[in-house]
């Protein structure tokens, strides 16, 4: 019972933390330092990574009608043509390939080097470094988007190139190398500083989300094996159900907020959280 109710703990800090530009690691290194689950190191390791599938899941359902490429109804096959055709949407089949271009670098990374960076930099001080490093980032670029005149030059989804694609997977292979940096805080970031607007580039990053953390969960699962015990199960289980309802509320939110804020405030929250974390493990 112990070990459900700490699933649910870290459930709602992972819904919370994956989708605000924040660092979801950075809340769980501090989360881990105080809630500890009595669970084997390799459960540990997997439960961390594969929580996230039901954060996933939340964009797959809020978002199923711009993600899901295929027409089944015969309204959405108007105007498709015929044959096979006519039951894909090849806007959505556009925006698809798109994303898969911007996941290339870190997928690479991930695969050929997910131990090694995670024994170099998965650690108190990079982490730290991280969250200032890329809330200082957010403050310079709204500033200087504040100042422009020109307005974002991408404000929809059919804009994104695979240029531009690609630019945003350079910037989540950042975060891929450096745990810290927030998946979704680089991205936008990176989306920002090429004149994407905010909304698209939240959208865009939730998509990227996808294909990424449903490999690094299976990625995971494959080292770990299927030999769970029936409490790992319900762990899990319990622990990716919190993370949904969770983030189908915080992406919400978050929608609703930047229509009318900006990101300068999850900026500052990064910096404060990156000194309170360095500070706590130089003390401790």
């Amino acid at each position: 019972m112990g070990n459900i109710i700490k699933s649910i703990l870290f459930g709602i800090v992972e819904g919370i933390t994956e989708w605000l530009p924040i660092s979801s690691t950075g809340h769980m290194i501090l989360l881990e330092e105080f809630v500890k689950m009595d669970v084997s190191e390799s459960f540990w390791n997997l439960f961390l990574v594969v929580i996230q599938l039901g954060a996933i899941m939340a964009v797959v359902i809020l978002y199923f009608d711009k993600i899901w490429p295929f027409a089944l109804s015969k309204k959405e096959r108007e105007g498709n043509g015929t044959g096979l055709k006519a039951f894909i949407k090849m806007d959505v089949m556009t925006l698809w390939f798109k994303i898969l271009v911007a996941c290339v670098p870190a997928a690479i990374v991930g695969v050929l080097f997910d131990d090694a960076l995670d024994a170099l930099f998965y650690n108190s001080v990079c982490v730290s470094l991280a969250l200032i490093v890329f809330g200082i980032a957010f403050i310079i670029i709204e500033n200087k988007n504040q100042k422009s005149k020109a307005g974002s030059k991408i404000n929809t989804l059919a804009e994104i190139t695979y240029q531009t694609a690609a630019m945003i997977g350079v910037f989540q292979l950042i975060a891929a190398i450096f745990p810290g940096t927030s998946r979704s805080g680089a991205t936008i970031v990176g989306a920002l500083l090429i004149g994407v607007s905010r909304t698209v580039a939240a959208e865009f990053t939730f998509f990227l989300a996808i294909p990424v953390m449903f490999g690094a969960s299976l990625l995971k699962i494959l080292k770990f094996g299927l030999a769970f015990t029936m409490s790992e199960l319900i762990i899990l289980l319990v622990g990716m159900a919190v993370a949904f309802i969770v983030s189908v509320i915080v992406i919400r939110f978050l929608m609703g907020y930047i229509k009318k804020h900006d990101f300068k405030v999850f900026g500052w929250y990064r910096i404060v959280l990156g000194i309170v974390v360095l500070a706590y493990f130089m003390l401790v």
